[in-house]
Parts: structure tokens; sequence; C-alpha cells
């Protein structure tokens, strides 16, 4: 069995550890299984000179060469699979299975990118004879990266992979509750030969690595994937210095289900998805709007699939879900169950933490939940889901689009006419029909409202990380007109 990755910062291709750690735990046995290091103020400094080292060197790299070393990292990454998902099940909890899943699809977004850094094509304006007008891209320049906990390898990965194939360097702050993904990922580009500099990962106190970072002139982007809170106030921290940002904010995903579909296989789909990363993922199926002719049966097979989720150790064969990733998570998620429960909401099965070590929480349904329950309104990023019924396709839309959040939305359907209806009218970045599968590496992902700016992923995803270029190129010199009778 791999054993869990000594931790470092890795700063101007160099590894280091500093004075300073903070625990790494594993949330199914609550063991303290490493530490982290934590970044300094040098440790900083020396990061934002090495990105801005590498920068110089990295936008001068043919996009080819660019390609060729982000294909030999990803295929490291996919060598060493098994290592890499053993240690994000020890830090997160997640099932074996589904940590490999999460490895595939970080490859996936870095195999995507180093295409599309061999076609961030500009263009000629048509001119008058003797003048060209040229639209080129280049690299913004160094990236202030920071990544969240709940896919420790995936996240760290999209960033990453955007910035690089881009020609831009990065200095990424990865979580340090899940730090081994992004570990790995430094170290599959160190052994591919990426120059120094151009990718340095960092891990700390987040509050104040952003507040040092993102100031600084070197930094000429910020990339964010986190609360929509967090995410405004890093947003304003940069307005100061007119730096843009990429933002991936909370959501509180809807799901439209019609009559016209079989309920059971509906509500069995759901519930699977649900417990995926037990529920903790910003596009995770949470507010379920079913029409009156077919909630029942839906509800039932819903509750009865749930209740069924084998919740155990990542590590154990069969598991479907792990824990939840910390204390805090359980709490959030109890007090969320007893404020809809106190305003007559009915639990169908959950609601409640088992015995034992572990942040174990089961796959929790509520049910004909009022509109002024708190998880209505509020995302409860773990394994709780809602399901009310709906009168009408009017009710179901109006009440998928009545929060602020629009990050992503599913619906169940085979009515074309119903499927038109629903992709243009509810207000989201991402809209599913008949699948539950938000995001892939070959289309652009992001939210809309309070869920964030700009996106990741696709063809679209790169133009973040470039400027644009108006370039006007006259062939011969131009004499400036004299006015006649003006003197010389």
């Amino acid at each position: 069995m791999p054993e869990y990755p000594d931790l470092n910062l890795y700063i101007g291709g160099a590894w280091r550890k500093t004075g300073q750690s903070l625990p790494v735990i594993n949330p199914a046995t609550e063991d303290v299984i490493s530490e982290v290091p934590v970044a300094r103020r040098q440790d900083l400094d020396d990061a934002l000179e090495a990105a801005e080292r590498g920068f110089r060197i990295w936008r001068a790299t043919s996009p080819r060469v660019r390609a060729e070393v982000i294909l030999r990292a990803a295929a490291l990454m996919r060598e060493r699979a098994d290592e890499i998902a053993h240690s994000i099940t020890l830090e997160h909890g997640k099932p074996l299975p589904q940590a490999r899943m999460e490895v595939i699809r970080g490859c996936e977004f870095f195999e995507w990118d180093a295409g599309e850094a061999q076609r961030l094509y500009g263009r000629v304006v048509p001119s008058a004879p003797g003048i060209r007008y040229l639209v080129i891209q280049q690299p913004v320049g160094t990236v202030a990266a920071f990544s969240p906990w709940n896919f420790p390898m995936s996240q760290p990965a999209r960033k990453i992979a955007g910035a690089l194939a881009a020609g831009c360097s990065i200095i990424i702050k990865a979580a340090e509750e899940t730090p081994a993904g992004a570990l790995h990922i430094a170290k599959a580009f160190h052994d591919a030969g990426l120059p120094a500099g151009v990718l340095n990962l960092v891990f700390g106190v987040p509050a104040e690595i952003s507040t040092y970072l993102i100031p600084q002139d070197q930094v000429r982007l910020v990339a964010f994937t986190g609360s929509t809170a967090v995410g405004i106030h890093l947003t304003e921290m940069a307005a100061r210095t007119m730096t843009p940002v990429l933002m991936e904010l909370g959501g509180h995903a809807p799901v439209i289900v019609c009559d016209d579909v079989d309920a059971q296989a509906a509500g069995l789909m759901s519930a699977a998805r649900k417990a995926r990363n037990a529920g903790q993922v910003c596009t995770s199926p949470t507010r379920f709007f079913v029409d009156q002719k077919i909630f029942a049966p839906y509800a039932a097979a819903f509750a009865e699939r749930a209740a069924a989720v084998n919740i155990g150790n990542g590590m154990t064969p069969g598991v479907e879900m792990g824990p939840v990733a910390n204390h805090r998570r359980i709490e959030a998620i109890d007090a969320l169950v007893e404020d809809a429960r106190a305003k007559g909401a009915k639990v169908l099965t959950g609601g409640a933490r088992p015995n034992g070590p572990g942040y174990f929480y089961p796959v929790t349904v509520l049910a004909e939940v009022p509109d002024d329950a708190r998880v209505m309104r509020e995302e409860p990023f773990g394994p709780l889901a809602v399901i009310n019924p709906t009168a009408s396709l009017d009710e179901a839309i109006a009440c998928a689009n009545a929060l602020p959040f629009g990050l992503a939305g599913y619906a169940f359907t085979h009515d074309a006419a119903t499927a038109d209806r629903l992709m243009n009218e509810v207000e989201v970045g991402n809209f599913s029909i008949n699948t539950l599968e938000a995001s892939v590496a070959e289309v652009p992902f992001g939210g809309v409202k309070a869920s964030g700016q700009g996106r990741e992923g696709g063809m679209e995803g790169m133009q973040h990380y470039l400027e644009v270029k108006t370039v006007s190129h006259r062939m011969e010199l131009e004499h400036e007109p004299t006015v006649s009778g003006a003197k010389a």
C-alpha cells in the first residue's frame, strides 16, 4: 500500500519545509496522518520572485513545447494514479474508486488544455493597402490561485492546466486540509521538466496568504474556487489594484423532475449522485422540485436508495460514501436538518450522526420543506437533499431561480418543448438534462449571479489567462499632412 507523501512547499523548482505546520487529519478515523508546512512571508516573496523569473522563460516557450511538458506530466500522473488516489482517500475520505476517478479527471484537464495551448489563435483584420491590423493573445502573467479541499487533485489541476497552457506562471495555494493532490501535481511537473518557477505550491492560513499575495504587482490574475462570501472578499481585494479575477463560487443546485419520466429510475439516479463525494460538491443536486403527479414514487425511490448507501472508510471495498470533511460540516448539516424539522419538514431518511469515530453523516432526505427553512436558502455542502412537490412547470422554474446562486441545474424530461424551455429559462451556468454530470474538460464551467465570474475548461476557459493586444502595422512611415499656407 502506498504511503502518504512527505509534504513540502514547492518554490522555484525546489522543495522546502518551514518552521510551522498544521495537522492533516484522516476524516474517517480522526487520526493525524501528517503535518503540512505553513508558508512564511519570505516563502511568499520567494514564490513571487520565482514566478516572475519562470514567466519570462515560459511565455517565450513555444506552444508546442509547453504542450509536450504538460502532456508528459499528465502521463506521469496517470502512471501514478493509484498512489495519488490512495493519498486523496486518506486525507479526504472519499472511496478509493472515486478518488481514482478524480485523478483521471484531473489528467483530462491537463490533456485538453495542452491541446488548446496550440490553438490560441489571433486574427488579421481586413484593412487598407500598406497597413495590417493584428489581434494577438498573450499570457496575462503570474496567477495567484486558490483551490478548495473537496477535490484535492482535480481542483488545483483545473487552474494549473489553464495557466500553464496559456504561458503563465502560477502560485497555487492548495487546501491545507487536503494537500497531497496538489503536491502530486507539482511532483509530476518537476519530473516532466517544467522550468523552475513556472509552478509554485504553497500552503498556509488562507486569509494571510491571500491578503499578502493579491495586492502584489507581480500578480496579474486571481483564480479562486470556494464560497461566495470569500469570493466576494477576494474580488474586492483584487479590485483595489485592478487585478482581474476568475471566480467559481457556491451553488445550491436545483433539479426539476417532470411528470413524463420514470419516477423510480430518476429517484434512484438522484440519490446515488447526492451521495457522490458526500455531497461536498458545488454542483451537487440539492433542491429537487418534482411534479406532484409523480412526487410520491419519486420520493420513495430516492429515500430507499439513500438509506441503502454504504457509508464507511473509503479504503474499504464496497463503500459508496465516506465521511464529510470535519466536525464543522456535521454541525452545519445538523443545524439545517433541525431547523427544517422544527418548521414542519418531513425527514424521510437520515438526519442523525451515527456513533463512533470519523466525521460520518448519512444521506439525509427532507420532504415538503417550507420556503422559510434555512436549507432552502443555504447550500448544505453535504449529503442533504430537499424534495418538494410542484404543481406546474412554471412553479418549478420559479423555485429553481428563487436564489441568488446559479452554478448548476438539472432536469429530467423526455419532452423536447419542455427541455427547450428549461434550458432557456433556468438561470445557471451549467444545465444538464437526464444526466447529473455538470462538468467535463471539453466544455466551459462556471456560474451566473452570485455563483461566480468567468469560466474554466473548454476553449473559453483559456481566455482568462490571456490578454488581447491589437497591433497596427504600417509598412512605411506616414507623413503628417500639412495645412495649406501654414509654416513648415
